[in-house]
């Protein structure tokens, strides 16, 4: 193809509506919806016919989208009651001021709220407004036929023409072979063949949004019957799958008891390593519990192994292994030696080397030396490895028993645990007891090794540091609907890329006799967007189909002998 021939492709600007068949060649290539500029029709049905695509339209979609991610920021901000409702209680108690306002505005439980409820519902009737119709415009796109070449080729924003000395019907038969050949779906009309490419840009848009559906249905699915709860095991100790078994419960807004599957496990032991010398001495190496499962009312024992991030799954629940610690096993007797109280107390680590604090309550049992029921509670702070006296104050100095010791000191009156309220097992209510004191006056305080004793002034019994055991925390979820959201995300992904990076286009050659006999061929492109590849891809199907129609030159016009200079 050479100069003269216009072998080269060209860029033209896009054609203009005013000729019908060229409208009509860049018609469909996409099958977003047409955006309104007001209310169709008159009175209520056109108001509503223009509420309708408004909704349904992209904008408004992205819009409920933004509305949706904001509405979930309080959400994270302010406790929820369904999460912790003692935090909530707690929260209504710092910011009493405030609470009439975030009780209106249903903060405390945000995603349940008439408001939350009502964007997420409106984005998902936009989608489906939307997908709905440019699925089966989409399908109708598929089922049709590339429209016809435009009278103008010239016009469109690739082009290229030449003239060969093949006929007409060679050089659309040689057209139509490359073009499917190409993949491109391909239809002959009078001196024309049409060819179109990359439905899958349609499709991949419509699986995107179908996808974000499949989301949002996983998300409401997941948020509407999950559960979550947690519970912490002492060595040796059982947990049972049943509500009441649990320290801590979240579930979800729908969600029934009987959604529990039935199993239980014995915590048989707990091992952790951790470096012990170099910079990173204390830092944990493994964690590791081994439980007896049981599957079922009577399922058999089996033994199985708990890891850091390997959860145990259990009939569409798993059991992850969260935390650990220590329980010093304490023993308290009253004045006449008798012993009203023996149990390991589980503390909860304050560091990285396992310093715990916690509390030790005796309810019930205990009498004074006047025979006067009474209740004792002793807040305790444990470490580990102490560094010994002398060294430091009660911190640990590596998570691991090297040196441990229990500082003590008691409490003796009413603990409040009959009033009713809840009460966190895990601190001291002194406000209506009064502290044990030494000799000196002070409080009564001592530090303790395994095995030693601490007496109570004027003979109100002793405390005995027994020994000490492990203990685990495991979290039991049941989340509903994560596979098909990582389905829907996966397929998301794909159908953007696909939208994103495959192309739409049409091209068009017409091969027609000129007067001197001689075919002209004129090849054309048209794209859903401007794009550099396609006046590359039309310059490489027009060389090869240059290659099977060469060109021909030119006539040379003889100039009349009167006019040679």
């Amino acid at each position: 193809m050479s100069t003269t021939d216009k072998a080269s492709t060209e860029t033209s600007p896009e054609p203009s509506p005013a000729d019908p068949a060229e409208a009509a060649a860049g018609s469909q290539l996409s099958t977003a919806p047409v955006e309104d500029s007001g209310p169709v029709g008159i009175g209520v049905i056109g108001w509503a016919r223009w509420f309708w695509r408004q909704l349904t339209s992209m904008r408004v979609a992205l819009i409920l989208l933004f509305l949706l991610s904001l509405g979930a920021i309080p959400g994270s901000l302010v406790p929820q009651t369904n999460v912790d409702a003692l935090k909530v209680v707690e929260w209504k108690r710092e910011h009493s001021s405030y609470v009439g306002v975030a009780e209106a505005l249903q903060l405390f439980d945000v995603y349940s709220s008439v408001w939350f409820s009502a964007i997420y519902l409106l984005l998902f009737v936009s989608l489906i407004g939307c997908i709905v119709p440019r699925s089966w415009q989409f399908v109708g796109q598929l089922r049709g036929r590339p429209p016809g070449a435009p009278k103008r080729l010239d016009r469109l924003p690739a082009h290229t023409t030449w003239r060969t000395d093949k006929t007409p019907d060679e050089v659309l038969s040689y057209a139509r072979t490359l073009l499917a050949g190409k993949r491109f779906r391909t239809e002959a009309g009078s001196g024309t063949v049409a060819a179109e490419k990359g439905y899958l840009r349609e499709a991949g848009n419509l699986i995107f949004h179908v996808a974000l559906i499949v989301m949002l249905v996983a998300f409401a699915w997941g948020q509407y019957f999950k559960s979550e709860g947690g519970k912490l095991v002492l060595r040796g100790s059982g947990f049972s799958n049943t509500l009441t078994q649990y320290d801590d419960f979240k579930p979800g807004t729908l969600f029934h008891p009987d959604d529990l599957p039935p199993f239980s496990f014995t915590l048989d032991r707990f091992d952790a390593t951790y470096e012990m010398s170099g910079p990173q001495r204390g830092t944990p190496r493994d964690f590791k519990a081994y439980v007896t499962l049981s599957e079922g009312a009577h399922g058999t024992p089996q033994k199985r192994e708990i890891q850091v991030n390997k959860p145990l799954e259990i009939d569409g629940s798993k059991v992850y292994l969260l935390g650990h610690g220590y329980a010093p096993i304490i023993s308290v007797t009253d004045s006449t030696g008798k012993v009203v109280y023996k149990d390991a107390v589980p503390v909860l680590p304050q560091d990285g080397n396992l310093t715990s604090t916690g509390a030790v309550k005796v309810t019930d049992g205990y009498k004074d030396k006047d025979g006067k029921p009474e209740q004792l509670g002793f807040t305790a702070v444990f470490v580990p490895t102490f560094a010994g006296e002398g060294h430091g104050t009660m911190f640990s100095q590596f998570p691991a028993l090297l040196n441990p010791q229990l500082m003590l000191n008691a409490w003796h009156g009413s603990l409040g645990v009959d009033s009713g309220l809840p009460q966190n097992v895990y601190r001291l209510e002194t406000s209506k007891m009064e502290m044990f004191k030494d000799e000196s006056g002070q409080q009564l305080i001592k530090k303790l090794a395994p095995g030693e004793t601490m007496d109570l002034p004027n003979g109100a019994g002793t405390v005995k540091f027994e020994g000490i055991e492990r203990w685990a925390t495991f979290s039991v979820t049941q989340q509903p609907g994560s596979g098909l959201a990582l389905a829907g995300a996966i397929a998301a992904i794909a159908g953007l890329a696909g939208s994103l990076f495959i192309q739409r286009r049409r091209i068009w050659v017409r091969a027609v006799a000129g007067k001197d006999g001689v075919t002209v061929v004129e090849m054309a492109g048209l794209g859903r967007s401007e794009s550099a590849k396609l006046p590359e891809e039309l310059a490489d199907l027009a060389a090869t189909l240059h290659q099977q129609a060469p060109s021909v030159s030119d006539p040379v016009e003889e100039t009349p002998e009167g006019e040679r200079g």
